[in-house]
């Protein structure tokens, strides 16, 4: 199948090319009709399938007409790197169309996006908290939306958005077409899906929280005082230019960076304590090659968008097995290929039974030679990423907390992350949250 059977006019399709595309992902087959019929679409599909084209691209051909003021298209996401990203690719595609688009979020000043929209916009990508800042200060009419879409809805869940979201939907027409994107399908999305969509198209293209099978995964055991020196063994006689680094705390990622740029591996962290400038430039300086490695907690685990990642790091283990999967789709995107390596300490063998329960397969596992584990060596508790001091293993296997809470890189519902703050004090997820890899298309 190529794009041109798709029913997509001249003008997107010579963009699809010029970005070096023919073949579509299967989301984007399966997506990209439904959403030309104007039907309402479910889609659950994983991190690096090409999603964000599989709706930007029908949603530009949909903007044939004559144009207001008003935005006629609401894509909603958790992070404001994510809505920058989806943004890009509306710009990207839709560069031989004469649409117009504005990416709008907070931790920046509001006059821009106030310019902005006053001018006049056809496709508004936001996040959810600025969003409902810009509209009360009457910069945002809703009554010309006629589509919306959620994307990552279930990262907007997590991150405690649904009150938000909720009230957004109040807002629109009722007569709309809505699009919702969800790498998981939990009861608490299957609810808000069941009140928004109307008889919808479900297009499912990968099982619930598997990975992708292009990443071949492996374990490194060594003691965590050896991880550092491990890792730049291993950068330094792979050659690798590139590398994403998972750490549990900002405070680890901020040392680790430090220590691999005293190692000749310049490198930089990314978490949410950083400034969106911060952020910014650490991301530009590691797709420019200015460094080799960016050091990211979980917070970063969805939303980066990096072209042809080769590896991916896990430096420590997630508490959630679930963020082992986000971390590593950062690789082996849209066709490539990729490795995810894993730095295990004795004292984070429960994280990896965990998470070889939820991938229903036991990892690889090797020891480096020169990096063998000391059998005197006594592991230290691991912290918990929030700051609230160090934890011991859970006897029998690490991943949740007792009690069910989840620890670390995953927030309950209404527990914000710090960073971005809007007008009205509401925070617009300061997370580099993670869909990376090479670019959405």
């Amino acid at each position: 199948m190529s794009f041109d059977t798709l029913g997509l006019r001249a003008e997107l399709l010579r963009a699809v090319s010029e970005e070096g595309y023919t073949t579509p992902t299967p989301i984007q087959a399966q997506a990209i009709p439904v959403v030309l019929a104007g039907r309402d679409l479910r889609a659950a599909a994983q991190t690096g399938t090409g999603k964000t084209a599989a709706f930007t691209l029908p949603l530009l051909q949909k903007l044939e007409g004559p144009k207001g003021k008003a935005p006629r298209v609401l894509v909603l996401t958790p992070t404001r790197e994510l809505a920058l990203q989806v943004e890009e690719s509306v710009r990207t595609y839709g560069k031989h169309m004469p649409v117009r688009s504005i990416c709008i979020f907070g931790g920046v000043g509001e006059r821009p996006q106030q310019d902005g929209l006053r001018r006049g916009v056809d496709i508004l990508v936001a996040t959810p908290g600025r969003l409902i800042d810009l509209h009360g200060q009457g910069y945002v009419d809703f009554n010309a939306i006629e589509v919306l879409v959620l994307d990552e809805a279930d990262r907007m869940l997590d991150m405690g958005f649904i009150h938000d979201i909720k009230r957004i939907l109040k807002l629109l027409p009722v007569k709309r077409q809505n699009l919702l994107f969800s790498a998981t399908y939990s009861d608490d999305i299957r609810g808000l899906a069941e009140g928004m969509l109307k008889d919808p198209a479900i297009v499912e293209v990968a099982a619930r929280n598997t990975t992708a099978d292009r990443v071949k995964q492996t374990v490194h055991l060594v003691d965590q005082p050896r991880k550092r020196h491990l890792l730049a063994h291993l950068i330094h006689s792979k050659g690798l230019e590139q590398v994403l680094i998972f750490t549990r705390t900002k405070h680890g990622a901020n040392r680790l960076a430090e220590q691999l740029s005293n190692a000749d591996i310049p490198s930089m962290a990314i978490h949410g304590n950083k400034s969106q400038s911060a952020r910014v430039k650490a991301l530009t300086d590691f797709k420019g090659g200015r460094i080799r490695a960016l050091v990211a907690t979980d917070i970063a685990a969805r939303g980066l968008d990096i072209d042809m990642l080769p590896a991916v790091v896990n430096f420590e283990l997630p508490q959630v097995p679930e963020d082992y999967v986000h971390r590593i789709g950062r690789t082996a995107r849209a066709g490539a290929e990729g490795e995810a390596w894993s730095l295990v300490d004795r004292a984070e063998q429960g994280m990896l039974r965990d998470i070889e329960k939820l991938l229903k397969r036991s990892l690889e596992k090797e020891v480096v030679e020169g990096f063998e584990q000391d059998p005197n060596y006594v592991p230290e508790p691991i912290e918990n990423g929030r700051g609230r001091g160090p934890r011991g293993p859970r006897p029998g296997g690490g991943g949740r907390s007792a009690g069910g809470s989840r620890p670390s890189g995953s927030r309950p519902s209404g527990n914000r992350p710090s960073g971005e703050r809007s007008g009205s004090g509401r925070s617009d997820a300061a997370r580099p949250a993670g869909r990376g890899g090479s670019r959405h298309h």
